[in-house]
Order: structure tokens, then C-alpha cells, then sequence
């Protein structure tokens, strides 16, 4: 069970805070234990049964966790992926989005930009579907990210870029 206070992952919503546990009354079921859920990125409440296991949830990342994903960025070929068709696309690009894994969102979103790029390179158009998957890897990316290293979310690529540039010169 998490605590009040902690930082998860909530299905596609991205980082929540839990500012509550609280019990619910129901005629028919008795009383259930809910969390309650502030999304950091989205002026909402959610509230979640306790033991539902409908909705993926799981706690953050370390900040240690998030500097080893980030140092590992130099050494990852992510390859385009080009669908036959859109709705292949999208299949492939929700698959890795559902593994609620920030490696997958990192390979997903670095994929998607080397597509991008080379489609700029060939002066072809760039995808909505690409485009549509790219922004929700990053929100989910960079949210985790930000709430692991304790940064504003739009500060997460910044970061990222002087990191990689300083293991470059490291190394």
C-alpha cells in the first residue's frame, strides 16, 4: 500500500501525488479505502479504489535511477519504426507506452526523433500519429524525470542535453 505523500506513476495521467487515503461507504459493498490522487501536471482529483488493479500504478523512479536512465542515453541506437500502415503504427507506439517503463518511453521518444529528423532531412512530411505518440512519451518521460530529480518538468530537456554533452567530454 502507498503512503500519503508519495509520488506515483498512474496510468497515462503521468506523476501523481497521493494527498490522501480515505474510506468510502457503500450500500452494497461495505467500506473501501481510496487514494487520492493530484496529478503534478494536470489541475485534476482522481480517486482510486485502493486495491483496484484496473489502472496501472506504481511508485517513481530514485533519483539515482533517473541520473543511470540519463547516463545511459549515449549508448542507445533507437531506430525509426515505420508502420505499414497508421493503426500498426500506433499499435507499436502504445505498446511501448503501456509497459509504464521510462527505458521504453526514453528508446520511444529517441526513436520518434530520429524519424522526425530524417524526415525533415528528406523534406517529407512528419506524421500526426508520430507526432501524437512523441508528445505523450515525452509528458510521461519528462514528468517522471522532473519529479525524480526534483526539477521543473520543462527543465528535464535542458538537463538532459547538458548531461549527455558533459558523459560525451567525460568519456
Amino acid at each position: 500500500m502507498y503512503e500519503v505523500g508519495q509520488l506515483v506513476q498512474y496510468g497515462s495521467t503521468g506523476v501523481c501525488k497521493i494527498t490522501e487515503i480515505k474510506k468510502q461507504d457503500f450500500p452494497e459493498v461495505g467500506q473501501r479505502l481510496y487514494y487520492v490522487l493530484h496529478p503534478l501536471y494536470q489541475s485534476c482529483v482522481i480517486s482510486v479504489p485502493v486495491d483496484s488493479t484496473k489502472v496501472f500504478m506504481r511508485p517513481i523512479i530514485s533519483r539515482e535511477e533517473a541520473e543511470r536512465l540519463i547516463a545511459g542515453i549515449p549508448s542507445l541506437r533507437c531506430q525509426a519504426f515505420h508502420g505499414r500502415a497508421a493503426r500498426d503504427l500506433a499499435a507499436h507506439y502504445e505498446t511501448l507506452l503501456e509497459r509504464h517503463d521510462c527505458q521504453d518511453w526514453m528508446e520511444l521518444t529517441m526513436s520518434i526523433h530520429a524519424k522526425k529528423e530524417s524526415m525533415q532531412q528528406q523534406k517529407r512530411r512528419f506524421g500526426s500519429v508520430d507526432e501524437r505518440f512523441l508528445k505523450q512519451g515525452e509528458d510521461l518521460l519528462f514528468g517522471e524525470l522532473a519529479a525524480a530529480l526534483d526539477i521543473p518538468r520543462e527543465e528535464v530537456p535542458g538537463y538532459i542535453a547538458a548531461r549527455v554533452e558533459s558523459l560525451k567530454e567525460a568519456g
